[in-house]
């Protein structure tokens, strides 16, 4: 499973370069724009095509899976650990964010996935996950009822790494947007998998 994280900020064509991801076989979008209000975020939305709206996932502004028919929605992990995802865990498909093994082993099988990061050196936050040792703390994992989705520093030359170690998805960020081509960049990490 290969998902993409939208940057933060707008980029030139971003629908339609979500568009092209998604003919090219993207499994997920996470639509994380946090400093967007809920009038920007509907009108981001409306720049989708409908028939990927069973693909996206929103950060922000839940109350407007309701308008769209969006049913995937992610929690921060802060927002998880005060529980403040129960409004919404019993009718939609719910995803948050871990940093360490132990946490994401504690999962309840309620979130059908979760975002292990950094598992490389970020590529757009620069010089987080230098230390991480994600690689190692991942031959613990014994949560059989969640998937495993590894996020940070992931690129074409990194990516077949991260399924070798035994994750379920890997999440693109940085490789993406921080292209001059992030329709090329997504395809090069597609194409990275599917030898």
């Amino acid at each position: 499973m290969i998902l993409v994280i939208t940057p933060e900020t707008g980029v030139p064509n971003e629908a339609d370069i979500i568009h092209q991801m998604f003919r090219e076989g993207l499994d997920l979008l996470h639509i994380r724009k946090p400093q967007m209000t809920e009038a920007e975020m509907s009108d981001f939305i409306c720049r989708i095509d409908d028939i990927f709206y069973p693909q996206l996932v929103l950060h922000t502004h839940y109350d407007l899976g309701k308008e769209y028919n969006i049913s995937r929605f992610h929690v921060r992990e802060a927002d998880r650990q005060q529980g403040k995802h129960r409004f919404i865990a019993k009718e939609s498909i719910i995803s948050t964010s871990v940093h360490h093994i132990a946490a994401y082993n504690s999962l309840e099988k309620e979130w059908e996935y979760a975002f292990i990061s950094p598992f490389f050196t970020s590529i757009s936050k620069k010089g987080y996950g230098t230390d991480t040792m994600l690689k190692e703390e991942i031959k613990n994992r014994n949560n059989p009822e969640v998937k495993l989705i590894a996020l940070g520093g992931i690129g074409h030359d990194t990516i077949q790494n991260v399924f070798d170690r035994g994750v379920d998805g890997a999440a693109l960020l940085g490789a993406v947007w921080e292209s001059d081509q992030p329709l090329e960049a997504f395809k090069k990490c597609r194409k990275a998998i599917l030898r």
